[in-house]
C-alpha cells in the first residue's frame, strides 16, 4: 500500500515532462495510474468484504511513535475506489478542458499529488501519518484552487481555503496527540478497540473539540462552510475532484474513522448531529438562491456534507448504512454534474443557468449524462440516489432523540435537492435554445466521457443494489465498530419512508416551479448573509493586516540601533522578569579563579573598554581582537584547547576581514549625541549584567546531575568518536547544529539575493 500511495507523488514529478512530450495524449497516459490503482484496490474487494482487514507497517520514526502503517478495511476501500475511479475521470477530463493551456502539465501534477495525498489519508493507520497526508491535501488543494494565480479571486480563494483548513489541521494535530496520550497508542487500529478508555479519560472533551474542529473545517461544516463555495474559483476539474468527490469528504472520513473511539456518547452525538443538520438545511436554502452553475452545485455539496455529518453523529446502524450509501451516490451524481457544468461552459461560454436552455439538441450525450445524474440527485427510482435518499430518511428515523425533527429536515433537504437537480441538470438542456446556445456543439469525448461514466455508475448502482452490499456492510461495520449488514433494495413495500420520499419529490417540483420567487428573497437575506461567518473571516483578516501594518510602523523603523534596543529590551523584560521571579541562587563570581585567570579577565575588560572608547577603527579592531584572544587563552587554561583553536581562527579571520573592509569605509566620526551614547551605554550594561547573572545562576544552581560523564562514556560506543566536543555537536545535538547551519545558510542566501537585486536608481530607497 505504501507504493500505491507514493506512486501518485512520483508520477506528479514527471507529469509536466510527459505533457511537454505528448500534449495531446498526456491525460490518457497519466490516467493509467489512477485507473491502475482503482483496479488494484478493487482486487481486494472480495477479501475486505469478507471482513478481513489488510495491514502493512514499516518503521519511520519509532522514537516518536510514528510508523508508515497502512490499513485497508471496508471504509478505507470504499474511499480508495472513489478516489481512484473519479480521479481517472477527472484526469481524462482535464486533458480536454485544459487543452492548449500552457500550464496544463502543472495542473496534472497537482491533481496527481492531491490524489496520492487523499489515498494517504484514507489508508493511514497511524494518527501522525494521517495528519501528514491531511496537510498535504490542504497544500495540493491550495495549488489547484489558485491554479489561475494571475486572478486575484483565485489567489484569495486559495488562501482562504488554506487558512481555514490549515487552522483546523493544527487543532487536529493537537487532538491527535492528546488522543494518543489517552488511548496509549498512535495506531488507529489499536485505539479503535479502546473507545471506553478514551471516553473515560479526562482528556476526552478536549480531544473531541479539537478533532471536530479539524473535521468541520475540512468538510465545510457551519460555521466553516464559506470557503468551499469560494473555492469554485478553481478550474472545473479541480472543483469536481476536490469539492464534490474527495477533499471535502476527508472530514467525513475522519468522523467515520474515529466514530468507534469518540462516538457512542452524547458529547459526540449532540454537536455532530446538530451541526450536520444545520449545515444541511442552510446549504440547501442558499443553493436555491444561486444562478451560477458551480455555485449552485457547491452549496448543494455543503448541504450533502451536512447530511453525511448528521448521519455519523447519530451513530445508529441505519444511520451508518445511510452514510456509506449516500457517499458514493453523491460522489457519482455531483462529480458528473460538476463536469457537465465545465463542458457547458466550455461549449456555450456561459455559467449562469438562467441564460442557458435547449442544449439537449446540440449536446445530446452531455445532456443524457446530466439528466441521469440529476435524476439520481433528485432521488428518483431506480437510481442509486433513490436508495441513498431512502437510507437518509431511515437513518433520521432511527435517531435516539428528536427523530421527527430530523426526519422533517431530511425531507426538506431532499425536496431542495429535487429542485436543484432540475435547475442544474435538466433546465439547461430542455426548451428552446437561447441566444448563442443554438450554435453550440457537442463537447469532445474527453469532456463527456467522465460525466457519462459517473452518471452510468449511479444508474447501475440503483439497478444492481446488491452488488456492492458486502462492501457497504464492511464500511458500515468499520464506522460502528461492530458487524452490521447493509441491504439496499429498490422496493421495501408501502411504508412511511416511501410516502415521505414521494412527498419530498412533489415538494421539490413545487420549489422548482417557484425558484424565481425564492431567488427574489436573496436581497432580503443578503444582509444576513453578509454578517455571517464569511464576514467574520474577512474582518479577522483585515484586523490581522492592520495589526501587521501597525507593528511594522512601530518596530520596522529601518534603524539598526533601534532594532538592537528593541531586541535587547525585550530580552531584559522577559528573561529578567523570569530571573527575578525565580529567585536564583548565584555562584560566587570569583570562586576558584587563579591569579593569571583574573589577569586575563582584566585584560578582556580593558580591551573591551578600549574598543568602545577608541577614536580609530584600526585600534578598535585590534582591541576587539585582544578580547577574543583573551577568551581563547581562558579556554586553554580551562582544558578546552579545541575551543581555543576555533576561537583563535575566528578572531584572526575576523580581524583580517575588518582590516580589509576598513579601506572602503568613510572617515571615522561620532554621529551620536551624548544623550544617545548614554542611553546605549545603559542598555549595554543592563544586557551584560543580565547575561552575567544568568551565568552565575547557571553555575550556582544545579537541579539535575551533570551529563558530562555520560558524554565521556557514550561518545565512543554510540557515536564512534573520541573527540567529545565534536561528538556532541554532530551526534548528540546534531539537530541543533543542523538548525544553526540552516539559519546561517538562509542568512547567506538572503544576503546573496540582496547583492544580486541590483535595484535601478529610481527603485532605491
Amino acid at each position: 500500500m505504501l507504493f500505491a500511495v507514493l506512486s501518485g507523488f512520483v508520477l506528479a514529478l514527471f507529469a509536466p515532462w510527459i505533457y511537454r512530450r505528448a500534449p495531446r495524449g498526456a491525460a490518457w497516459i497519466l490516467a493509467l495510474l489512477p485507473l491502475g490503482l482503482t483496479l488494484y484496490f478493487l482486487g481486494f474487494a472480495g477479501t475486505v468484504a469478507g471482513g478481513e482487514v489488510l495491514r502493512s507497517s514499516r518503521p519511520w520514526a519509532p522514537s516518536l511513535g510514528v510508523s508508515l502503517s497502512f490499513s485497508l478495511d471496508g471504509l478505507a476501500l470504499l474511499f480508495a475506489l472513489l478516489i481512484g475511479g473519479i480521479g481517472t475521470a477527472v484526469v481524462v477530463y482535464s486533458g480536454g478542458y485544459l487543452e492548449g493551456h500552457p500550464h496544463a502539465g502543472r495542473f496534472h501534477a497537482y491533481t496527481l499529488a492531491f490524489m496520492a495525498s487523499m489515498l494517504g489519508v484514507v489508508l493511514s493507520d497511524n494518527l501522525l501519518l494521517l495528519f501528514v497526508f491531511w496537510e498535504l491535501t490542504s497544500v495540493s488543494s491550495y495549488l489547484l484552487i489558485g491554479f489561475d494565480h494571475e486572478r486575484e479571486k483565485a489567489r484569495k480563494a486559495a488562501l482562504q481555503a488554506l487558512l481555514v483548513t490549515g487552522g483546523g489541521g493544527l487543532a487536529l494535530l493537537a487532538g491527535f496527540l492528546l488522543l494518543g496520550e489517552a488511548g496509549g497508542s498512535l495506531e488507529i487500529s489499536e485505539i479503535s478497540g479502546r473507545g471506553d478508555v478514551v471516553r473515560g479519560s479526562p482528556l476526552y472533551l478536549p480531544i473531541l473539540a479539537l478533532v471536530l474542529i479539524g473535521a468541520f473545517t475540512k468538510s465545510a461544516q457551519f460555521p466553516f462552510h464559506f470557503w468551499l463555495p469560494n473555492a469554485m474559483e478553481a478550474p472545473t476539474p479541480a472543483s469536481a475532484y476536490l469539492h464534490a468527490a474527495t477533499m471535502v469528504k476527508a472530514g467525513i472520513y475522519l468522523l467515520a474513522r474515529l466514530s468507534p473511539v469518540l462516538g457512542n456518547d452524547p458529547a459526540w452525538q449532540i454537536p455532530v448531529t446538530a451541526v450536520g443538520a444545520l449545515t444541511m438545511l442552510a446549504g440547501a436554502w442558499i443553493a436555491l438562491q444561486q444562478t451560477y452553475f458551480k455555485l449552485l452545485l457547491a452549496w448543494s455539496t455543503v448541504s450533502a456534507l451536512g447530511a453525511l455529518t448528521m448521519m455519523l453523529g447519530l451513530g445508529t446502524g441505519p444511520a451508518a448504512a445511510a452514510a456509506v450509501l449516500f457517499l458514493p451516490a453523491h460522489a457519482f451524481y455531483k462529480g458528473s454534474l460538476f463536469l457537465v457544468a465545465g463542458a457547458v461552459d466550455h461549449a456555450a461560454g456561459e455559467r449562469d443557468v438562467t441564460r442557458i436552455s435547449g442544449l439537449g439538441r446540440t449536446m445530446p450525450v452531455t445532456a443524457a449524462a446530466a439528466m441521469a445524474a440529476a435524476a439520481s440527485m433528485a432521488g428518483l427510482p431506480p437510481l442509486l440516489g433513490f436508495l441513498a435518499k431512502e437510507g437518509l430518511l431511515g437513518g433520521a428515523l432511527s435517531a435516539p432523540a428528536a427523530a421527527p425533527a430530523l426526519l422533517g429536515a431530511v425531507a426538506l433537504a431532499g425536496a431542495a435537492y429535487v429542485a436543484i437537480a432540475g435547475i442544474a441538470g435538466v433546465r439547461p438542456f430542455i426548451g428552446p435554445a437561447s441566444g448563442t446556445n443554438a450554435e453550440t456543439r457537442e463537447a469532445p469525448v474527453t469532456l463527456w466521457l467522465g460525466p457519462s461514466l459517473l452518471a452510468l455508475l449511479g444508474v447501475l448502482g440503483g439497478l444492481l443494489p446488491g452488488a456492492a452490499a458486502p462492501l457497504l456492510s464492511a464500511a458500515a461495520s468499520a464506522i460502528l465498530g461492530a458487524e452490521h449488514d447493509v441491504r439496499p433494495a429498490l422496493w421495501h413495500g408501502f411504508d412511511s419512508l416511501l410516502l415521505l420520499s414521494a412527498a419530498a419529490v412533489a415538494g421539490g417540483i413545487g420549489i422548482y416551479a417557484a425558484r424565481n420567487r425564492l431567488r427574489s428573497l436573496r436581497s432580503r437575506w443578503g444582509r444576513l448573509g453578509r454578517s455571517g461567518p464569511s464576514s467574520w473571516y474577512d474582518a479577522g483578516m483585515e484586523g490581522l493586516i492592520l495589526l501587521a501594518r501597525g507593528q511594522t510602523r512601530l518596530l520596522q523603523s529601518g534603524s539598526l540601533r533601534t532594532y538592537l534596543i528593541i531586541v535587547v529590551g525585550a530580552m531584559l523584560a522577559l528573561a529578567g522578569h523570569a530571573l527575578v521571579r525565580g529567585g536564583p541562587r548565584l555562584a560566587a563570581p570569583l570562586s576558584g579563579a587563579r591569579f593569571y585567570e583574573l589577569c586575563l579577565a582584566l585584560l578582556v575588560l580593558v580591551a573591551a573598554a578600549a574598543t568602545v572608547r577608541s577614536r580609530s577603527r584600526l585600534a578598535a579592531v585590534a582591541s576587539l581582537g585582544a578580547v577574543g584572544y583573551g577568551i581563547a587563552l581562558i579556554f586553554i587554561l580551562r582544558g578546552a584547547p579545541d575551543l581555543a583553536m576555533t576561537q583563535f581562527i575566528v578572531e584572526t579571520v575576523t580581524v583580517v576581514l575588518f582590516v580589509l573592509a576598513l579601506h572602503h569605509l568613510p572617515q571615522f566620526s561620532r554621529l551620536s549625541t551624548r544623550g544617545a551614547q548614554a542611553r546605549d551605554a545603559i542598555v549595554s550594561l543592563l544586557a551584560g549584567g543580565l547575561m552575567t547573572v544568568f551565568v552565575l545562576a547557571a553555575a550556582g544552581a544545579r537541579h539535575l546531575p551533570s551529563i558530562s560523564g555520560y558524554f565521556a562514556e557514550a561518545s565512543v560506543p554510540m557515536a564512534r568518536g573520541r573527540n567529545i566536543v565534536n561528538v556532541i555537536l554532530v551526534d548528540f545535538r546534531g539537530l541543533d547544529t543542523l538548525g544553526e547551519i540552516t539559519v546561517l545558510a538562509v542568512a547567506g542566501i538572503g544576503a546573496w539575493a540582496l547583492l544580486k537585486l541590483r535595484l535601478k536608481r529610481e527603485e532605491k530607497p
